[in-house]
């Protein structure tokens, strides 16, 4: 990995991309999505969601495809309606991590009034273990909803990503990290800390981590348009949620137009061919940091 300093020298870095698909696991259509735009390669990578109903057949098909590049996307939130999920851990009503159902908190202002910090720990760590029990090596780590990044929890996550080797998704300003919105109020102050640890570490911070444009105010080739061309300097990784047609409508009524449209579009040949031809380098984080690596050229 190479060690980064702060803004000036993050954005003298030539640009590098991961295109990541989040909710990878959630539902059979998540997966099916995810395969095909893989298979394509107009991804990079994928971020499973460990807890969630169609966690195995993802898990499957990576230990039969190393190349899925699938990562861990630590989810400690279940936001959805009528279909939810519950943690790994057997957490008690003392843990905060769930609802008074059984299942985890629909927002992440909920999880952090309520969740004791040892026990986001544990559940965390749980999930990485449980995907490394499957079979799996992760091309990277982040959180669904920005949970982990919420501070309450953002040094447990550093120190849990730190202790198992693995790429994180850390952004250099908490202002740079597109899922922000779901966080509340947040200082930089609570980043210094778990930033410094990690380029200690050799890590990379992202400059950028774009979010899918949850609106249809105009049609999707200029939405996801305007997203890429907001790809600048340094590391920029995009958390993207296509999702196949099928459950997606029941389960998220409100966006999932969104999720089949993000869908539809990757794999579309004009959409690829003009996405291909951006002057960034591409590849999975566990990728883009072995390449950057001393003496890896």
């Amino acid at each position: 990995m190479t060690s980064v300093g702060r803004s000036d020298e993050r954005e003298t870095i030539p640009p590098s991309v991961v295109v990541n698909i989040d909710d990878v696991g959630m539902c059979h259509g998540a997966n099916q999505a995810y395969l095909e735009l893989r298979r394509l390669g107009a991804v990079d990578s994928g971020s499973v969601m460990v807890p969630c109903p169609w966690f195995l057949e993802i898990a499957e098909a990576g230990v039969l495809e190393p190349g899925l590049n699938l990562g861990i996307h630590l989810t400690l939130t279940s936001e959805k309606r009528h279909y939810r999920w519950r943690p790994l851990t057997k957490a008690t009503a003392a843990s905060g991590l769930t609802d008074r159902y059984g299942f985890m908190w629909q927002s992440v202002a909920e999880l952090r009034r309520y969740a004791h910090p040892d026990a986001v720990e544990a559940e965390m760590r749980a999930q990485v273990e449980a995907f490394l029990a499957a079979g799996l090596t992760p091309s990277h780590i982040d959180g669904h909803m920005g949970g982990v990044f919420s501070p309450e929890f953002v040094d447990r996550y550093v120190a849990l990503c730190l202790e198992f080797d693995l790429p994180a998704l850390f952004p250099a300003t908490i202002a740079a990290y597109g899922p922000k919105h779901n966080l509340g109020e947040v200082d930089q102050d609570s980043y210094t800390n778990g930033a410094d640890r990690l380029i200690a570490a050799g890590g990379i911070l992202a400059c950028r981590a774009l979010e899918t444009p949850w609106h249809r105010r105009e049609p999707a080739p200029d939405r996801y348009r305007n997203l890429y061309e907001q790809i600048g300097p340094g590391l920029n990784f995009l958390c993207l949620h296509a999702n196949a047609v099928g459950e997606i409508e029941a389960i998220e009524p409100d966006t999932a137009q969104i999720r089949i449209e993000e869908f539809e579009l990757l794999k579309d040949p004009t959409f690829r061919s003009w996405a291909d031809s951006l002057p960034v380098r591409r590849a999975s984080l566990r990728e883009l940091m072995a390449a950057d690596r001393p003496g890896s050229q």
